[in-house]
């Protein structure tokens, strides 16, 4: 039997799955760095400290999630941490050399592509439930599981229904309502595992500078990764059903 804690992160070979890669290699967790591509996936872990090792996972391609699954089992046996990373905020923003702000406005709800909202929507919401669906088997396999759902408080409704709040004119049905999805799915999950020993959290990295962004963000890998990787060290006795930023400050859904 492996000794060591078992995380998968998905989407870690760049951003804040690779942050968080790094924090938890470096505290004897077996880390398994995510990605689609299993070259840069390798290229990433080759980087980390520790027990890292890459694994090919498309989180919107069911064949691969099942195969990454079906080694976590034949190689570690269990999954004692998933932590649901992946995502997209949109497909031309880099295309159309936009600001963030300016990109916002051709995702409002009136004229947004539905081909980029089925897109974004796909890694964002149904990737993170398919992954959830495969990995269950091997979560329930430990004594001490968590999932760790990365989300946003753009995703918030509550927030989002502020006309104070900076993001409110941005809100659309894009990356900021696939968040709220994300939420909801995770609310989900919640009410599913009570009583089972599994733990489920949300968590807002806050608006890191990443590529998810066009590294337009205001704080660092280093900063934003900090409340994942703390909600992430929770031991058994730590809390379940949270949405919480750095540090550990409630966001409203």
């Amino acid at each position: 039997m492996h000794d060591k804690r078992v995380a998968l992160i998905t989407g870690a070979n760049q951003g804040v799955g690779l942050e968080v890669a790094k924090q938890l290699a470096a505290r004897d967790v077996t880390v398994l760095v995510g990605s689609r591509n299993l070259a840069r996936g390798e290229e990433a872990a080759r980087t980390l400290r520790g027990d890292a090792r890459a694994i090919q996972i498309d989180v919107t391609d069911r064949s691969s999630i099942a195969a990454a699954a079906q080694r976590l089992r034949s190689e570690l046996g269990r999954l004692d941490l998933l932590v649901n990373n992946a995502a997209i905020s949109n497909l031309r923003k880099q295309q159309l050399g936009l600001k963030l702000a300016d990109y916002a406005k051709i995702g409002l709800a009136s004229n947004i592509s539905l081909d980029e909202m089925r897109a974004i929507w796909d890694t964002n919401v149904f990737g993170a439930l398919a992954v959830y669906q495969a990995m269950l088997p091997l979560l329930r396999e430990s004594k001490d599981a968590r999932i760790v759902n990365v989300s946003s408080g753009v995703g918030s409704l509550t927030v989002n229904a502020d006309p104070a709040f900076p993001y409110h004119k941005m809100f659309g049905p894009g990356y900021s309502a696939s968040k709220t999805a994300l939420n909801a799915i995770t609310l989900a999950m919640m009410i599913e595992l009570e009583g089972s020993g599994i733990k489920v959290n949300l968590v807002s990295p806050g608006f890191t500078s990443t590529n998810l962004n066009g590294f337009e963000g205001t704080e660092s890998i280093e900063m934003g990764s900090r409340e994942v990787v703390r909600v992430c060290l929770l031991g058994p006795e730590g809390p379940t059903g949270t949405f919480t930023r750095w540090e550990n400050s409630t966001i409203p859904w």
